[in-house]
């Protein structure tokens, strides 16, 4: 079996690739960042290149990860946010149907956010991997924390191990509120979908308590002795809540608050110890 990861360099998609490599024959695409040195240069929004590389290394799964997260990113720059999040979308998807692949889709809770471009490209895109032949699933991850081998995007996570490893003051929004998710998570539920063979499933991934960015940095921070202090950003974005209940009733890994916020305290010292 081969599985292909698209943005294998990303925040996400490269804890995605490293875990997957101890078990998988996996092959990953970068854009502007060759984070390690066997990956691929892929351009997604080029539909003939997406065309000839998946046709070249014929893939059994495709794990499309392969996106611009940022709002802000998207509302400034609204034809590249579709041509990359949408439109490499639609050409990764003809692609895998081509080779009979099963695409496994990184999306996000956002989409119940239809206010924020962001969220709309990853609605349109979610219509995409729908037409998916050979099978598809769509994770809907919330706002992720956990090490990722990429320390350098300007994610929420690596703005706490800054915190650490910098010295940069802890200064945390008390406004949002959001159930996260753990980047080990998902890679543990993407092992099960693999195993199990589960396809043409929407699968939300997250804890079920609602947090605050302020809730996450104090309670991973405190290990670390380090004061946390909370700002109000007013930010009014809707809570976007799940019950979780595909998780359980696919049998996937679940995980409560308080578990999720040891296993990174444990991931963030080894990182320390190793670095």
């Amino acid at each position: 079996m081969t599985i292909l990861i698209t943005g294998a360099s990303s925040y996400v998609g490269a804890r995605i690739y490293v875990d997957l490599k101890k078990n998988f024959n996996v092959v990953g695409t970068y854009y502007s960042l060759k984070l390690f040195p066997e990956l691929e240069f892929l351009d997604i929004s080029n539909k003939i290149a997406a065309k000839n590389f998946i046709l070249k290394t014929r893939p059994n799964i495709i794990i499309h990860a392969a996106a611009n997260a940022s709002n802000s990113w998207c509302e400034k720059h609204p034809e590249q946010a579709k041509a990359i999040n949408e439109e490499g979308t639609k050409n990764i998807v003809e692609a895998a149907n081509n080779v009979k692949a099963k695409v496994i889709f990184i999306s996000t809770f956002a989409v119940a956010n239809t206010g924020t471009l962001y969220g709309q490209t990853k609605i349109k895109s979610e219509e995409y991997v729908k037409e998916a032949k050979f099978g598809y699933v769509i994770l809907r991850p919330s706002l992720i924390v956990g090490f990722s081998p990429n320390t350098t995007n300007d994610r929420p996570f690596n703005r706490i191990m800054k915190n650490i490893t910098e010295n940069v003051p802890a200064i945390y929004d008390i406004s949002w509120r959001f159930q996260p998710t753990w980047l080990k998570h998902i890679v543990e539920v993407i092992e099960v979908i693999i195993q199990k063979n589960i396809i043409n499933e929407i699968i939300p991934i997250s804890v079920p308590e609602i947090k605050t960015r302020f809730d996450l940095a104090k309670d991973i921070l405190s290990e670390f002795n380090i004061e946390v202090k909370p700002e109000d950003k007013e930010d009014s974005t809707p809570v976007a809540r799940d019950d979780l209940e595909k998780l359980k009733e696919l049998k996937l890994p679940f995980y409560t608050y308080s578990q999720m916020i040891e296993g990174i305290r444990q991931e963030i010292k080894s990182n320390l110890k190793h670095s």
